[in-house]
């Protein structure tokens, strides 16, 4: 079994998403604490936060996967802008602390001519002294596991490769300590992998086996559940709606199904409303029949 779901916004509040994903048939889902684009983030209230933990644990919700703003960039090869995405990682991952057990997935940024090697360290240092801060600001140790995301290695992305995201997560490992090592993981993207030539319609058992010998299984915490516009290995990172893309429904149900990938929130993040989110939850519902 998986656990499914979509993103929510969380305008309304946190009691309001999970409400709204209760709607759509979810029993997890994905949010951005603070406008996808950037900026300032608002702080829940500890009765918000209160109220969703108990409707999350009262309907058997999964893990929930939060998700970092697309603007944040700790390898920037421009000083300021990975001083600002610094500033929205520490605070995110402090304001988290009041939701523990989850999970906060971030793009790992975008080298900006420097190189993957100089993204990597950089990458990893931002998160060895994120989670510092926060652990300091808490007064507690990190509460959530941070999930680097495969990406469709388009332009400068670090993290179009496995290769690329282990070298984040052993540097980090190398600056942080035991303690860091097991709060990090990966969010596999359907659409991304496929998108950065990894054939998960033809070899899916493939692709795991090379995830698993590079990163390793155990570190593979999440799924964003995409089709892809584009041909495997295109480096474009257009997402599709489930069955009408270049992966298809075969092997996205496949996906579903893998004996190796239970008991992960699988999160939608396909060009849909609420209605389209609705119908592709109870497909996926279906598959995993």
């Amino acid at each position: 079994m998986i656990y499914i779901g979509n993103h929510v916004s969380v305008s309304k509040g946190y009691a309001a998403m999970g409400r709204h994903a209760l709607s759509l048939g979810g029993d997890t889902f994905a949010f951005f604490p603070r406008n996808p684009r950037g900026g300032r983030s608002k702080t829940p209230s500890d009765g918000d936060v209160a109220a969703l933990r108990r409707l999350l644990a009262e309907n058997g919700f999964g893990k929930l996967v939060v998700h970092g703003a697309y603007t944040m960039n700790v390898c920037a090869a421009k000083e300021e802008v990975r001083a600002n995405s610094f500033e929205m990682l520490r605070d995110d991952l402090l304001r988290l602390q009041a939701l523990p057990g989850n999970y906060y997935n971030l793009h790992p940024g975008c080298h900006t001519g420097q190189g993957a090697q100089a993204g990597t360290a950089q990458i990893a240092a931002a998160l060895a002294e994120a989670v510092r801060a926060a652990e300091e600001a808490s007064g507690m140790p990190l509460q959530n596991t941070i999930l680097l995301e495969t990406m469709a290695g388009k332009g400068s992305e670090v993290g179009g490769t496995f290769e690329e995201l282990q070298a984040v997560i052993t540097q980090a490992a190398q600056l942080g300590g035991d303690a860091l090592a097991m709060r990090l993981g990966v969010c596999l993207d359907t659409c991304h992998v496929w998108d950065g030539g990894y054939d998960i319609r033809h070899d899916l058992d493939g692709v795991l086996r090379t995830f698993d010998r590079v990163i390793g299984l155990e570190k593979l915490c999440a799924v964003h559940l995409n089709d892809s516009k584009n041909p495997c290995g295109s480096h474009k990172d257009r997402h599709e709606k489930l069955g009408q893309g270049c992966i298809g429904a075969e092997a996205l149900c496949a996906v579903v199904r893998h004996p190796l990938l239970q008991d992960r929130p699988f999160i939608l993040e396909t060009p849909n409303d609420d209605a389209g989110y609705r119908e592709e939850i109870r497909t996926v519902r279906e598959w995993m029949m």
